[in-house]
C-alpha cells in the first residue's frame, strides 16, 4: 500500500496455508526483522480469503480507531502492512506483508501442558474483544485453536488471534446468512473445535466462534477435550459435543480437574449456546464471566507445572464440589442474564435483518431459521431449570469461595477452610429467599391470614377426632 519493495529473509514457518518468510524493506535492511511475508501460489484460495479480510476489515486505521473507541491497551489482530504479486521462475505468486510475532500458544502447551486458570481466563478475554471487533466487521474466524493463537515478537504479554484464510462473511452488507443445515458440507474444520453448526454443514455464525473459543478455554485448563480419542469418528465427536452442552453446567464439573474451579468456563459455554443462529451477543456479559471481579489485566504467565486430567480427587467430595460449583453457576447465571436471556433476539442485531423480518409475513420466514431458534430456546429453559434443581449440601456458607482469577495462587478447594466467611469473594452474593436452611437467615414469622388459616383447619381435625372417637366407644 506504500509503495515499498521487500526482500526475503530466512524461512520461518510453512503449512496449508503457504510459506512464511522474514521479510526486510529493501531500504532498511535489519538482521531483527519486524516484518514477514506470507508467500503461496496465486490461484491458491486461503491467502486471497485473508488478503480480503484485511482489505474489507482490518485496516489499521480501523484497528486503531476501535482501540480508542472501546478504550482498549491493543486489539490481538496482526498489524496488515501491504499485498502484491510476484513470479518466480515462470510461477506466479501472491505475498502479504504482516507484522512479526513470536511464538505459538500450541508450541507452548506442548512443552508446558495445561495453562493456569488465571491465563486462560486472560486468553478468553483478549479473544473476546478481537471477536468483537472482526464480528462487527461482519467476518467470523473459524479456526480458532492454539496454532492461531500467537504472543507478540517484542511484548509476549500481549496475544494474537492470527491466520483469517477461513474467515467467513456471515452477514455481508447487513443481510445474516440463512440458517441452513447440509450434510455433504458437515464436519468442516479442525476436528477437535469445529462447532456444532458446522458438523451440521451450517454457514458459520457468531456464536461458532465462541463454541470453539468455550471449547478452547477447556482444553487448556484441562489439558485435552472429552472427544479427542474419537476424533477419526465425526460422528461420534459431534455426539461428544452435543452430550457436553446438553448436560451444562454438570458435564464440565464432571471433565475439569479437580482442583480448578470451572465456574465461568461453565456459564461462560453456557450462554454460547444458548444463543440464536443470528443473535449478538453481550460480549460484556462473557467478558464479565471470565473475569467476575473486573480486575485489572495483568502480564500472561505459561508455568511448567500443567496439570493433568486425571488428577483425582475422592468420590464423595468430587460430587460436593460439583454440587457448589453448579449453585455458583446458577447465582451467577441470576446476576449477569437477567435482562437478557429472555429476549428472542438481540436489540442489536444487524439493522438490516431486523427490517428484513419485519417486512416479510411470517409464513414466509426460514422454516429452519424459526425452528433452530426454538429448540435452542428451549434448550436454554431445559438448562436453566438443572441448575435450579441441583442443590448444595448444608454448609456454613451459601456459595463456593473460588480464588481471585488473575492474581491469587491456585487455591485448594477440599481444604476445611474453603468456607469461611472472611473469605467469601464480594460478588458472590445470595439472590435467593429459599436458602435459608443453609445461610442461617431468621425465619419469618407467619402472618395473620397463614395463622387464621392453621386455627380454622386446626379446629376441623379436633371436630373430626372427636367424632371419630364416639363412634368408636358407641
Amino acid at each position: 500500500m506504500e509503495g515499498n519493495k521487500w526482500v526475503l529473509g530466512k524461512m520461518i514457518g510453512s503449512g496449508g496455508f503457504g510459506l512464511i518468510y522474514l521479510a526486510f524493506p529493501t531500504n532498511k535492511p535489519d538482521e531483527d526483522a519486524r516484518h514477514v511475508i506470507k508467500v503461496e501460489y496465486q490461484e491458491n484460495g486461503p491467502l486471497f480469503s485473508e488478503l480480503k479480510f484485511y482489505q474489507r476489515a482490518a485496516k489499521k486505521e480501523c484497528i486503531k480507531n476501535w482501540i480508542k473507541l472501546k478504550q482498549l491497551d491493543y486489539l490481538g489482530i496482526p498489524v496488515f502492512y501491504g499485498s502484491g504479486l510476484t513470479e518466480f521462475k515462470g510461477k506466479s505468486y501472491r505475498f502479504m506483508v504482516m507484522e512479526r510475532l513470536g511464538t505459538d500458544l500450541q508450541k507452548i502447551s506442548d512443552q508446558n501442558g495445561t495453562f493456569k486458570k488465571s491465563t486462560v481466563l486472560q486468553l478468553g478475554i483478549r479473544m473476546l474483544d478481537v471477536l468483537e471487533y472482526i464480528h462487527e466487521n461482519e467476518y467470523v474466524h473459524g479456526d480458532i485453536k492454539a496454532a492461531n493463537l500467537l504472543l507478540g515478537y517484542k511484548n509476549p504479554d500481549q496475544v494474537y488471534l492470527a491466520d483469517y484464510g477461513l474467515a467467513y462473511r456471515y452477514c455481508p452488507s447487513g443481510n445474516h446468512k440463512q440458517y441452513q443445515e447440509n450434510p455433504r458440507k458437515g464436519h468442516n474444520g479442525t476436528m477437535e473445535f469445529t462447532s456444532l453448526d458446522a458438523h451440521k454443514g451450517v454457514a458459520l455464525s457468531r456464536r461458532s466462534d465462541l463454541e470453539v473459543l468455550g471449547y478452547c478455554l477447556l482444553q487448556w485448563l484441562c489439558g485435552r477435550l472429552p472427544w479427542e480419542s474419537c476424533l477419526r469418528d465425526p460422528v461420534a465427536v459431534q455426539t461428544a459435543k452435543t452430550n457436553l452442552l446438553d448436560e451444562l453446567p454438570e458435564s464440565v464439573f464432571k471433565w475439569a480437574p479437580s482442583r480448578s474451579s470451572c465456574c465461568e468456563i461453565a456459564q461462560y459455554l453456557v450462554c454460547a449456546h444458548n444463543l440464536a443462529y443470528d443473535e449478538k451477543p453481550n460480549y460484556q456479559m462473557l467478558k464479565k464471566i471470565l473475569n467476575p471481579g473486573g480486575i485489572p489485566l495483568g502480564p500472561l504467565e505459561f508455568s511448567a507445572e500443567g496439570r493433568s486430567v486425571n488428577v483425582h480427587t475422592p468420590n464423595n467430595h468430587k460430587v460436593d464440589l460439583q454440587k457448589a460449583a453448579t449453585k455458583q453457576v446458577n447465582q451467577m447465571q441470576n446476576s449477569f442474564l437477567e435482562t437478557d436471556v429472555h429476549s428472542e433476539r438481540s436489540a442489536e442485531s444487524c439493522a438490516t435483518w431486523r427490517k428484513v423480518q419485519k417486512e416479510k409475513p411470517i409464513e414466509l420466514l426460514n422454516k429452519d431459521t424459526a425452528q433452530e431458534s426454538t429448540r435452542r430456546r428451549q434448550k436454554y429453559y431445559e438448562s436453566q431449570e438443572r441448575l435450579n434443581e441441583v442443590k448444595s449440601p448444608p454448609q456454613k456458607d451459601g456459595c463456593m469461595q473460588f480464588p481471585n482469577s488473575f492474581y491469587e495462587p491456585q487455591q485448594d478447594f477440599t481444604s476445611p477452610d474453603m468456607f469461611n466467611e472472611s473469605r467469601r469473594p464480594p460478588w458472590c452474593t445470595r439472590t435467593s429467599t429459599t436458602r435459608t436452611e443453609v445461610t442461617g437467615l431468621k425465619p419469618s414469622t407467619l402472618s395473620e391470614e397463614t395463622k387464621a388459616d392453621v386455627y380454622f383447619y386446626g379446629i376441623i381435625i379436633l371436630f373430626l377426632l372427636i367424632g371419630i372417637l364416639s363412634l368408636y366407644f358407641l
